[in-house]
């Protein structure tokens, strides 16, 4: 009985470990996000061999105009070298369902951003998104989020 106890504890620590490495979220200006605001994360890396996966995370109220959202995210590594994406999240179904999971008006959809990355230098990142709508100020965004998972 006790062998079985151990195991089953060793087994249940073992899953618990699992989760993620970094994940934070930057608040939006609830008036509108301008189209000069940069959302700024910093993450330390210390280990370059450990291969990492990248979701993006988006809350969106059910009042957002769009169906899609359109961002610039910048990854700027210890060394000063910098990668630049554009990317593109559909936010919402064609006939207007939002993606995602929804409660109260708020709508979160996490996306995979890049897999199976390895940071090559130890040191602070600096991940900055800013919004790449043709709007000037776009509302119904409220949070967006970085979350990065050990693979």
């Amino acid at each position: 009985m006790n062998k079985i106890l151990v195991i089953s504890f060793f087994a249940l620590l073992l899953t618990g470990c699992k989760g993620s490495f970094f994940e934070s979220y930057q608040k939006v200006n609830p008036s509108g996000w301008d189209k000069d605001s940069l959302l700024a994360f910093n993450v330390e890396i210390t280990d370059t061999l450990q291969a990492y996966n990248m979701y993006l995370n988006i809350r969106n109220q059910g009042s957002y105009e769009f169906s899609n959202l359109w961002l610039f995210v910048d990854i700027v590594a210890p060394d000063s070298t910098a990668l630049r994406d554009t990317i593109e999240i559909t936010l919402a179904q064609p006939d207007g369902t939002w993606l995602g999971k929804g409660t109260s008006g708020i709508y979160q959809l996490q996306l995979p951003y890049r897999k199976n990355i390895i940071f090559p230098y130890s040191g602070e990142y600096s991940i900055t998104i800013e919004q790449a709508m043709r709007s000037e100020k776009l509302e119904g965004i409220q949070n967006i989020g970085i979350k990065i998972d050990k693979n």
